[in-house]
């Protein structure tokens, strides 16, 4: 039986000072710096105290997880929060996620009293009475149920936790009352090893409920201590163990020391945190005569890590005061942007990469007191909020117009579709034309509906037309017998005038006229006008004619091919280049007329003079031409 009268509690009181600390999971965030209490003046003993005062808070929360970052769920649909939702509660811990859930509900919240106030106030603007108003919608039932889900797991798990600290409370003071009883009634044989085993249960005990982790942990400590002193039948055990753990406690302190002249604080005060509870759960207690000299220095090595971790709070509290003034100024700069004339689409993407810069100003400012903090991000959130308000309106009404703008074109691809099948070319064709004409006049539809009727639209016209090019390719019976009667005409017209070297105007204007009465060839076979056109070409250089006779000539040969062939097309840009030649014709004379003042005391065969007077001549001649070029155009009948 051991004497357990040396064993009492005169040390207690002396050994506050030596009690050690344990740091669980105390994440240093520089944002709540603001909750730290800095004193230039504190005693180590204070430092101490102040840090197990943070250890037993911690410790009862170490099975808690961070929680993720949270997502912006201002701008989600009602649809999206409540897919957000499902998927935030499945595929996370719940202590993880309540950040997130209070977003969720806050904006689904917002969302619905905004959708449920429209739908009021359209059910009395109907003539409904507003005490007969009842309005119910799936997605608001199955949110309701998902915040339940939320709620109960929560609930449960926080239950559990609390009972879990109860039961923790429960064996750690059954492991004291353990090592008690081993005092006073233990066996020298087996008392050691009694001992290891208590060591060992009370390791391996969870967290408690912080009010009562300091005084537990101070009870068992003063017991092992007891043990210790006490231990009279095991010296060489006791001895062994108080000079291993005097040599670990004194590693201990090279290393806090070492961690003292290192620069980055907070790296230090994390490291410091795992030393404490290496001091304090894995390293066991010293002789007598080391405990008061070892304490002292493990918490003097702790006082000027703490101390210097304080000043450097010091100055971010100065940064964070200026990261205030730009933070707000920034604020000021999306409250300033404008959007009252923003009328399109575009507009409004220049306006969001604006906010969207700012946003990301905003966020690399830095960080603000926690006393500011709150005011701060409300204020962001206002400002942000009113442009969303604006944006959202905007898209909202595009809605509404993309839809008009989806009914007309799913009424040009129905017309469309019951046309592509159509042989009645001629007027189809122009029909066909005017429908992709009317389509690229029609504005955006919406974006999940715009590639489908882009393709079904697409897919009607190419079918059509794809037909209409065969056809035209293929040609009738009847444009196949025009192609075989022009070819036999242009080898006859080949053999009368090979090897003359004049021919008349008459007979060039009876081969014209002949050509031009067989009618339309078929499309793929329409080289032969071209060679037609050489053959003319070369009758015309053997003509003795006025050089603007021949010109026009040649000009109504070639708008008459033009015609025969149905090329509207090219017959329009003819008249467009021509008027573009004649008002080119127009300044250019004008040019030349005015520079005639310079010659004013020229004499009459200066060659300068000359020169202009000819090109001026001859930019007459050149724009009678034109003129009658495009006088026959007008008058064409196409």
């Amino acid at each position: 039986m051991l004497d357990t009268n040396d064993g009492n509690l005169q040390d207690l009181n002396e050994e506050k000072k030596v009690t050690q600390t344990e740091v669980a999971k105390l994440e240093i965030q520089t944002e709540k710096i603001e909750d730290e209490t800095v004193s230039d003046e504190k005693s180590e003993v204070e430092v101490v105290d102040e840090i197990e005062e943070k250890i037993a808070e911690s410790a009862e929360k170490v099975e808690e997880e961070k929680e993720e970052e949270s997502v912006n769920y201002e701008d989600m649909t009602l649809e999206n929060l409540v897919d957000s939702f499902e998927k935030l509660l499945k595929g996370n811990p719940i202590q993880k996620i309540n950040k997130q859930a209070n977003a969720i509900k806050n904006s689904f919240d917002e969302q619905f009293s905004k959708l449920l106030a429209e739908k009021k106030a359209a059910f009395i603007e109907e003539g409904g009475e507003s005490i007969d108003f009842n309005y119910s919608n799936p997605l608001k039932n199955k949110f309701n149920g998902l915040i339940k889900e939320f709620r109960d797991t929560r609930t449960k798990y926080y239950k559990s936790q609390e009972s879990e600290l109860k039961d923790n409370l429960e064996l750690r003071l059954s492991v004291i009352e353990e090592l008690k009883g081993l005092i006073e009634n233990a066996e020298p044989k087996t008392m050691y090893n009694n001992f290891r085993d208590i060591q060992s249960k009370w390791r391996k005990i969870g967290p408690v409920v912080r009010e009562r982790y300091n005084d537990t942990w101070k009870t068992f400590h003063h017991h092992v201590e007891r043990f210790y002193d006490l231990l009279h039948m095991s010296n060489d055990f006791r001895d062994l163990d108080f000079k291993h753990n005097l040599d670990e406690k004194l590693k201990l302190i090279v290393q806090v020391e070492t961690l003292a002249e290192s620069e980055d604080v907070n790296y230090a005060f994390k490291q410091l945190q795992i030393i404490h509870k290496r001091w304090k759960e894995e390293v066991g207690p010293v002789a007598r005569e080391f405990r008061v000299d070892v304490w002292d220095k493990f918490s003097a090595a702790t006082k000027k890590i703490h101390d210097k971790r304080h000043q450097n709070f010091k100055k971010l509290r100065g940064k964070y005061e200026e990261n205030i003034v730009k933070k707000q100024e920034i604020i000021a700069e999306i409250s300033a942007i404008d959007t009252s004339n923003n009328s399109k689409h575009s507009d409004w993407q220049q306006s969001i990469k604006a906010i969207e810069a700012l946003r990301e100003k905003f966020f690399k400012a830095g960080n603000v007191p926690k006393s500011e903090s709150d005011k701060i991000w409300n204020q962001f959130k206002e400002a942000t909020r009113k442009f969303n308000r604006s944006k959202n309106t905007f898209y909202k009404n595009i809605k509404g117009v993309q839809q008009e703008n989806l009914d007309k074109k799913m009424k040009l691809i129905e017309q469309a579709e019951s046309l592509k099948d159509s042989e009645d070319w001629k007027e189809v064709t122009e029909v066909m034309k005017k429908i992709q004409s009317d389509w690229r006049k029609i504005g955006h539809v919406p974006r999940k509906d715009s590639d489908k009727i882009w393709n079904q639209f697409k897919g009607a016209c190419n079918h059509y037309f794809d037909r209409y090019h065969t056809y035209q390719n293929a040609g009738s019976e009847e444009e196949q017998e025009i192609f075989k009667n022009k070819k036999s005409l242009l080898e006859t017209i080949q053999k009368e005038v090979e090897g003359k070297d004049k021919v008349e105007l008459d007979s060039v204007k009876g081969y014209i006229r002949d050509w031009r009465s067989l009618g339309r060839v078929p499309h793929s076979m329409r080289n032969i006008e071209s060679k037609f056109s050489k053959v003319v070409d070369v009758l015309f250089s053997k003509l003795s004619i006025d050089k603007k006779d021949m010109e026009m000539i040649k000009f109504e040969n070639q708008m008459e091919g033009l015609l025969t062939q149905n090329d509207m097309r090219k017959l329009d840009s003819e008249q467009i280049h021509i008027r573009k030649k004649i008002d080119e014709s127009v300044r250019e004379i004008n040019q030349l007329e005015n520079n005639l003042s310079f010659f004013a005391n020229a004499k009459a065969d200066s060659p300068l003079l000359k020169n202009v007077v000819n090109n001026i001549e001859n930019h007459k001649k050149d724009l009678e031409v034109l003129k009658s070029k495009l006088s026959y155009l007008t008058n064409l009948d196409y």
